[in-house]
């Protein structure tokens, strides 16, 4: 084929270059097709052989972060190319420092061409002194519109609309509202379990183990499970829940109903490094959608859920972690070392960081805490045979009540979809028997719903695990019973799981001389129970 004669080079080879972002208006594939249709014919008439076409389609020109742009700059440097067109200087970008460089330095480097048509730009002419201050107007341009959909996006979140792109994990996208967020009947019971389990002082790694001991899907291995066709290639979350993703849940105030978002920000319209947003400038809209947990929970969990730091001391577990506190300055007391004697101290973690700028030097014997915690435990509770039955009848219906209609409603389409797989299978093997479907797509069929159909009874018995009742009968809930009375009764040092079903807090304060004897002194442990008990006590 002939073309223009190029000196150096022999004919050019021309590169069609299209691009259009979202931010251009609607009718993406329509305006591609018209900057293809000008290109063709503005190729045609002055006689230029066309070598490839490139189109960006959905893709900003203030990155050049773009397959089809790569894609021609592969061309170029393998000389394959040496003329560029594009329909003006905005499509081929909007950044003015690249789009410059591109056309003063690496273009003329490479010997290539460039014409933008719109615009009368073209390389070879000596006429282009305003194509610096044009690029400079399409970057002005492209920095006005993103401060537009800014605007726009920060008025929607006042509102209180969910602008993600995915909804956080034990939610869904409102099918009828797209910025609205509805329960995920098979996702919220997961989360349910974990601020249930965090708030009775279970670690963050221990309901890690047991959310993966289940085959529960982790959030991303959810949402490659939901969305396989937008992640072929993702990681299903091979290293499982994590003591990491269990604390982000925890702290995501998402789950009581609020909507909280601009927790970042880009440091630029042009780059896609982001930054943290300080927690006082967070966009907070409250009750927007239905909780999944109540705000009592949230802050229980949040005090309760233990902390991932490795124990100094092998075989030692500080059952009052995240439970007792210094009752002046209100900070956590931690324990210390040993000591020569064997005794463990609980110390204000305030005057042990900062002195006593912050609170002064009191502890707490953690043995004399334990025997007082057990006594009073042991003194408050006395439970008779027929509240013995009132308390295991309860038990059993809660126990029922954990599977709510929603929940119960997932599993039935999930066991409906199962069965219609079933059926899809073996009109499949129908087909191919009568000829009608060829072998090679056969396959590709089979064991694409064969692997669905795996992964529906994965999601059921994981759904059902999740629902499975607390108490099975009533012969497991009298021994269960029976054995939560033996070891608040029998026990001086009670268990992490047994002191934060009863105990709230316990605060402890400054000693002080007795003033019914000079010789001793006192010190004021407050017990804040989860029911209406007597919330002090003096040793």
């Amino acid at each position: 084929m002939t073309g223009e004669k190029n000196g150096e080079n022999g004919y050019y080879k021309a590169a069609l270059y299209m691009r259009l972002s979202k931010d251009d208006g609607t009718g993406e594939s329509a305006s591609i097709n018209n900057q293809r249709s000008m290109l063709r014919s503005y190729a045609a008439r002055n006689g230029y052989f066309i070598y490839g076409e490139y189109a960006d389609d959905g893709y900003s020109g203030t990155t050049y972060d773009r397959p089809a742009w790569k894609r021609l700059i592969d061309d170029i440097e393998a000389g394959r190319v040496n003329l560029v067109i594009t329909r003006d200087l905005s499509r081929l970008g909007r950044d003015y420092i690249l789009t410059g460089q591109y056309t003063e330095i690496y273009f003329p480097a490479k010997g290539v061409r460039y014409v933008a048509v719109n615009d009368g730009y073209d390389s070879q002419n000596p006429g282009n002194d305003l194509a610096p201050f044009q690029n400079i107007v399409n970057e002005m341009y492209a920095r006005d519109t993103s401060k537009k959909i800014r605007s726009a996006l920060k008025t929607k979140m006042e509102a209180g609309a969910f602008i993600g792109n995915f909804a956080p994990y034990g939610y869904r996208k409102d099918p009828a509202d797209k910025n609205h967020l509805l329960t995920d009947p098979v996702t919220a019971p997961v989360i349910r379990e974990i601020f249930e389990r965090a708030s009775m002082g279970e670690a963050p790694g221990s309901i890690a183990k047991l959310l993966n001991n289940k085959g529960i899907k982790t959030p991303s291995g959810y949402r490659h499970f939901k969305r396989h066709e937008m992640f072929p290639e993702a990681e299903e979350g091979k290293k499982g829940w994590t003591s990491g993703t269990i604390c982000k849940i925890l702290s995501n105030p998402v789950y009581t109903g609020d909507m909280v978002q601009g927790k970042s920000s880009k440091l630029s319209f042009k780059s896609k490094i982001t930054l943290s947003t300080p927690k006082k400038d967070w966009i907070v809209v409250k009750n927007k959608h239905e909780p999944i947990v109540s705000r009592e929970l949230f802050q229980l969990a949040g005090r309760r859920c233990i902390s991932r730091k490795i124990s100094k001391s092998p075989g030692f577990s500080n059952v009052f972690s995240g439970v007792v506190y210094c009752g002046d300055c209100k900070r956590a007391m931690t324990t210390t070392g040993a000591g020569q004697n064997g005794n463990r101290k609980l110390v204000c973690s305030g005057y042990k960081q900062f002195g006593k700028s912050v609170c002064t030097n009191h502890y707490m014997d953690y043995c004399l805490l334990c025997q007082i915690v057990s006594q009073e435990l042991t003194a408050l509770i006395h439970v008779t045979e027929e509240e013995k039955r009132e308390v295991i009848t309860a038990l059993e219906e809660y126990g029922i009540s954990k599977n709510k209609p929603e929940e119960l409603r997932a599993a039935a389409a999930l066991k409906k979809r199962e069965r219609e797989i079933d059926r899809i299978i073996g009109t499949l093997y129908e087909d191919r028997v009568n000829g009608t479907l060829e072998e090679e797509r056969f396959c590709k069929l089979l064991k694409a719903y064969e692997q669905e159909q795996s992964e529906v009874r994965a999601e059921t018995a994981a759904l059902s695990k999740i629902n499975a009742p607390m108490w099975k009968n009533r012969e497991d809930s009298k021994d269960d019973v029976d054995l939560l009375l033996n070891e608040i009764t029998n026990n001086r040092i009670p268990s992490l799981d047994l002191l934060h079903q009863f105990i709230d807090r316990i605060d402890i304060f400054q000693s002080g001389e007795d003033p019914h004897q000079k010789d001793k002194q006192f010190q004021t442990i407050r017990i804040c129970y989860r029911t209406a008990y007597p919330d002090s006590k003096k040793a």
